[in-house]
């Protein structure tokens, strides 16, 4: 494995401005950005990867090439939490478990990107259509971990999950700003194709490095301030959040061996499920199952978890997928 690979990932600007928001927690800088400007750095790079997703999907069409791995990347949202659940209940209460299993089962769209500019730097191309696989992992893993917590809770919890209406649940998982501004932006992208692209690329591409770079700097600043509760939670859940991903990765990197994928399609179902969600999940759990512990499934996915995959996953995922694919 090329050692340059992961050091070049590691010097680039949205991963040293992620670890210098890491270090400005730590050394207790008063360094913050405002929480509306955040939501709509986020909002800005949904919008610039659906946008562009969906118009590299025009360009290539809906295929059998194109619809495996959106299928794969449906099944491993679903089968994830069920694995993980069965793990984690031995150490665990059952709503902890769950919600943690939903965690690992969901993805983080912010890796995602950042896997995709990686690509952008290599030059390795991928397809419009693993935007709508991300789009499409996001909810499966929730329902399932809520099922999952409704069948091995105790009588009288069940009967009480079971009175609580399901509706709410599932405007959470399908109806959330993020995921919906996600599936519309990357539907406009199919509808407009390379006329609306051109009518927002200077918006949509141009600043995408600039405001990925500020967005991970807050990321760093939370993540930090997070190491509290993660220490807390001891080393069993820590070192879940650290092997889940390698796992998660080699399952999928298998996966899209089989299904043929090229270099670019098999690092973003990699990396997608690798990821752990820190926000399509915990504002549905938050709903669904509200005595799970928040200081669990949260501090994992973002201070362990995903760190780990922007830093050294991603890169090592990558180099893998070389070796295997020559």
């Amino acid at each position: 494995m090329d050692a340059s690979l992961i050091l070049g990932s590691l010097l680039t600007p949205p991963i040293l401005l992620f670890l210098l928001g890491m270090v400005a927690a730590l050394v207790r800088s008063d360094l913050d950005i405002p929480q509306p400007i955040t939501r709509g750095m986020s909002l800005y790079l949904l919008f610039a990867i659906g946008m562009h997703g969906g118009v590299e999907l025009s360009r290539s069409g809906f295929t059998v090439a194109t619809l495996l791995p959106l299928a794969a990347g449906v099944v491993a949202s679903a089968l994830v939490p069920i694995a993980a659940f069965a793990i984690l209940r031995a150490r665990l209460g059952t709503e902890d478990a769950a919600a943690i299993a939903a965690t690992y089962g969901s993805i983080s769209a912010v890796t995602f990107i950042t896997a995709s500019a990686f690509l952008d730097d290599q030059g390795v191309s991928y397809g419009g259509h693993m935007v709508a696989a991300m789009a499409l992992m996001e909810s499966p893993a929730i329902l399932v971990g809520v099922l999952l917590a409704r069948r091995f809770q105790d009588t009288a919890d069940g009967e009480a999950a079971t009175n609580r209406a399901l509706g709410p649940l599932l405007r959470e998982a399908f109806l959330n700003g993020p995921v919906f501004l996600l599936i519309g932006s990357l539907l406009v992208g199919v509808v407009t194709g390379d006329e609306g692209w051109a009518m927002v690329k200077p918006f949509a591409y141009e600043p995408f490095r600039g405001v990925l770079c500020l967005f991970l700097l807050d990321m760093g600043i939370i993540a930090a301030r997070r190491l509290d509760a993660l220490k807390a939670s001891g080393v069993f859940l820590g070192s879940f959040a650290l092997l889940a991903p390698l796992v998660n990765a080699a399952l999928a990197i298998g996966v899209s061996s089989l299904l043929g994928l090229s270099v670019g399609d098999a690092l973003l179902l990699t990396v997608l499920c690798a990821s752990a969600s820190y926000i399509a999940v915990p504002a549905a759990v938050r709903v669904a199952l509200p005595r799970a512990n928040p200081s669990l499934y949260l501090p994992m996915a973002l201070t362990l978890t995903f760190p780990f995959n922007i830093a050294l996953g991603i890169p090592l995922y990558y180099a893998v997928i070389l070796a295997l694919w020559r």
